[in-house]
């Protein structure tokens, strides 16, 4: 279905793409894989026509076309649903699929007739949309059906998936998995962006990884395991869990205590949950999106009030107390939206660093800020955690995921903190960036930090733990230590099973 042949894209001192060979046959998921830069996005850029190559040809269908424009590739069968989702959320479905297209009744919409080609659509593909229903009253893994609606709608036959689970809970990543493969058996050529290895074996047919605009291995998931792809991805060979240590843990240093706290709908989100995490030590929470664990985050950091219960960290009740007294009592956190609650995107790396204690010795004395101290600091925490930038001066929304994922880290870890809050520590970063991270968080048991690690990904919290709490509804299920926890059992916790002796008092 599609041949591109020595594909190379310059742009202002990066070679982006460097005589890529890249081609998808009919009815396969042929995976595109590789690091934040790899230039995985930048080839998929240019076969959508937002980018246009500097040498080489593209084939459709087995003639040569040149994409000049995405409804260039709309025209010849070529459809992207893309990471951040381009929905309007105050229109309905239907009306975000007819937008842009020509109306058979134009000047007036057609929504009736839109209407009921989505109805066909969902129903052949499984996708359970609805035409009437609004985009800002459907959750995530809803829009992302809409997504996939749109390009079928315009009869795509070749389907470039960019990065879609990056957001997604894992029931809605194994129910989207369900219908890719019936797109696939339905005779379309689907290419498959992504960094998670595991899903990666699990869905494709092909695998080509791409490393510094190159490729460097093409594989089936019959031939590799995740360490071969860690390694044709990183050129090295990657730890895909921190080492073990012995862990001793000390005095408890965060204590909750009967926690109630309310959701954004009113109802309480967090109910009655009692946790206990210690010195030295990690306290992994797992659970499926949605079970009250970002609002636990919130309310341990002082960003969500709670309704009643007891919060101590280091021997003080934060119960109360605003953000900025929590992390003077010796809280990091780690926010789940790092470029929302994280980092300030219009500001340069060495302004995000310092962003929580700009106004304290050593970078400010007497109302003015040190320059000079601020940017040796910087220099340091960038180079010490590894922030692939040109400058400290860069402007940090500039940077990949993954990098702006380590400067919030160094601030954060930098500051020394008693206890540690992580939550979704590696969402959307690359395994090397995520290798980094798990190194770090696992160095501070050394230092005595008490830590939780709040993730979707179970492998993430089985790697790094040593404990696993399991949320659901609000409440704790069951905690078990990580050398007896399994996939299974933490999964029978996850959806409300209550495992015989696992619940208990963290």
């Amino acid at each position: 279905m599609l041949q591109m042949r020595g594909i190379t894209k310059r742009f202002p001192g990066v070679l982006a793409s460097d005589n890529v060979n890249f081609d998808v046959r009919a009815g396969e998921v042929h995976t595109l894989l590789g690091e934040n830069g790899a230039g995985k996005s930048t080839l998929m850029k240019i076969l959508y026509g937002l980018y246009q190559q500097d040498e080489g040809e593209i084939l459709l269908h087995g003639e040569p076309v040149r994409l000049n424009s995405p409804a260039d590739a709309i025209s010849h069968g070529v459809g992207m649903i893309h990471q951040h989702f381009m929905l309007v959320p105050t229109l309905t479905v239907a009306e975000n699929v007819a937008l842009g297209l020509q109306s058979g009744r134009a000047p007036f919409s057609d929504l009736k007739n839109v209407s009921k080609r989505i109805t066909e659509l969902s129903r052949s593909f499984g996708l359970h949309v609805f035409p009437d229903e609004y985009v800002w009253q459907l959750s995530v893994g809803e829009r992302q059906r809409v997504e996939i609606i749109k390009a079928l709608y315009r009869d795509a036959s070749i389907l470039i998936l960019d990065e879609p689970t990056a957001v997604l809970t894992p029931s809605e990543v194994d129910d989207i998995f369900v219908i890719f493969k019936r797109l696939a058996a339905d005779g379309r050529g689907l290419v498959f962006i992504s960094h998670k290895l595991k899903e990666v074996l699990e869905l494709s047919d092909r695998i080509t990884v791409l490393r510094h605009g190159r490729v460097t291995g093409d594989t089936t998931p019959a031939q590799s395991d995740r360490h071969d792809l860690a390694r044709l991805m990183v050129g090295r060979e990657v730890k895909l869990a921190p080492d073990a240590h012995a862990v001793q843990p000390g005095e408890p240093l965060l204590v909750i205590e009967n926690l109630f706290v309310d959701g954004d709908r009113g109802k309480h989100a967090v109910q009655g949950l009692s946790l206990e995490v210690r010195s030295g030590e990690i306290l992994g929470i797992a659970g499926i999106s949605g079970n009250g664990q970002r609002e636990l985050a919130e309310a341990i950091a002082g960003l969500r009030p709670s309704q009643s219960g007891k919060i101590t960290l280091a021997g003080h009740d934060t119960t109360r107390c605003k953000p900025r007294q929590i992390r003077e009592k010796g809280l990091s956190y780690v926010p789940e939206e790092r470029m929302k609650d994280g980092a300030v995107g219009e500001f340069d790396i060495k302004e995000n660093i310092i962003l929580l204690n700009h106004d304290k010795e050593p970078f400010c004395s007497k109302g003015f800020l040190q320059f000079g101290t601020i940017a040796e600091h910087s220099r340091k925490l960038v180079k010490a955690y590894a922030v692939k930038t040109p400058s400290i001066d860069t402007t940090t929304k500039n940077l990949s995921g993954g990098n702006i994922q380590k400067v919030i880290m160094a601030r954060e870890l930098s500051a020394g903190p008693k206890v540690l809050l992580a939550s979704q520590p590696t969402r959307g970063v690359d395994i090397g960036a995520a290798e980094y991270i798990h190194e770090r968080i696992a160095r501070q048991r050394e230092k005595g930090t008490a830590s939780i690690v709040i993730s979707e990904d179970l492998d993430e919290v089985m790697a790094l733990s040593d404990r696993i709490a399991v949320m659901f509804d609000g409440r704790i299920m069951g905690i078990i230590p990580r050398k007896e926890a399994t996939r299974e059992s933490i999964g029978l916790l996850m959806t409300g099973e209550q495992q015989h002796g696992a619940k208990q008092r963290a």
